[in-house]
């Protein structure tokens, strides 16, 4: 399989890919805290996953319907590894490690390796190659992931390890998503009402046979989780994510995901109380170093000569 030839975006550009970017990994910090409040009280994983998936799923029904001539083009099995990396499947392995485990973990083991994953497909099915700059970013993340999730990480609750192992999948599989949009030719748009829309006729059937859909939760409760799941992740991340992915590239787009353990354990401080530790403050700053070089920021915004 032949990729197109990799280049260096810069100017307009750049700056819309990394806007685009920054926006997109703030609601997914914003949605790490959301799902583990709502899973780890009241709502089960089927019920939040349906939560993120169905307001964005009715919304873009129209677009959706339309579909068909870009599924047959691009074929099936780049459209199942989009619908499967992050629709319902990748909801539902998520959603079901933070019953295991802490949001911060989920932070720093979801988001925070997804980059790695992009790279390791990108150099193994693309022969893509790294220049030591992003190899060093790719590390200080590795570094700062482990950091952001502290002390559990290493000697947690007993079962927190299905946590983990859920959330390095759940990982694995958008960085299979991430490869198959760069390359299917689909708009932002168009990759939201595939994901959306595809996991809303999937998740449906199995809430009404799993789940409870009378909802347990108060209505502030749900009208919280319908803002950061529907609204926020499910459709505005979806879409500024796919924008980013075609502005940067795979790779460096999904360098920015890093960021989300950071924007979750600030977002922690006042939505659940939890203050980081030192340790985790010494993450962070790893984790914005890594995505700098990973990214390649410095490059993308050196004026041009």
């Amino acid at each position: 399989m032949t990729t197109p030839a990799a280049t260096d975006p810069s100017g307009a550009a750049a700056i819309t890919g990394i806007v685009a970017a920054l926006a997109t990994v703030t609601m997914w910090g914003a949605w790490v805290v959301a799902t583990r409040f709502g899973v780890a009280g009241t709502l089960m994983p089927v019920e939040v996953a349906l939560l993120r998936v169905g307001p964005p799923g009715i919304v873009l029904l129209p677009l959706f319907l339309r579909l068909w001539p870009e599924v047959r083009r691009i074929g099936w099995g780049r459209t199942l590894v989009i619908m499967v990396g992050a629709g319902a499947p990748f909801l539902l392995v998520v959603g079901t490690g933070m019953r295991f485990a802490p949001a911060a973990d989920a932070g720093a083991l979801l988001p925070g390796t997804m980059p790695l994953w992009v790279s390791l497909f990108a150099a193994a099915f693309f022969a893509e190659r790294f220049t030591p700059s992003r190899l060093a970013g790719l590390g200080l993340i590795v570094l700062g992931g482990v950091c952001v999730g502290g002390y559990s990480l290493v000697a947690g609750e007993p079962g927190e390890w299905r946590g983990h192992l859920l959330f390095l999948t759940g990982a694995a599989m958008w960085g299979c998503y991430t490869l198959a949009l760069r390359f299917s030719g689909l708009g932002p748009w168009q990759a939201a009402a595939l994901v959306n829309c595809g996991s809303f006729l999937v998740l449906l059937p199995l809430a009404l046979i799993f789940g409870n859909l009378q909802f347990n939760a108060t209505t502030g409760e749900l009208a919280g989780q319908f803002v950061a799941q529907g609204l926020f992740s499910g459709l505005l991340a979806m879409a500024s994510y796919g924008f980013s992915v075609r502005a940067l590239g795979a790779a460096r787009a999904s360098a920015f995901s890093a960021l989300t353990p950071v924007i979750a354990a600030l977002l922690a401080i006042p939505l659940l109380g939890e203050i980081p530790d030192l340790l985790t403050w010494f993450g962070i700053a790893a984790v914005v170093s890594g995505v700098a070089l990973a990214s390649g920021l410095a490059r993308m915004l050196r004026p041009a000569p």
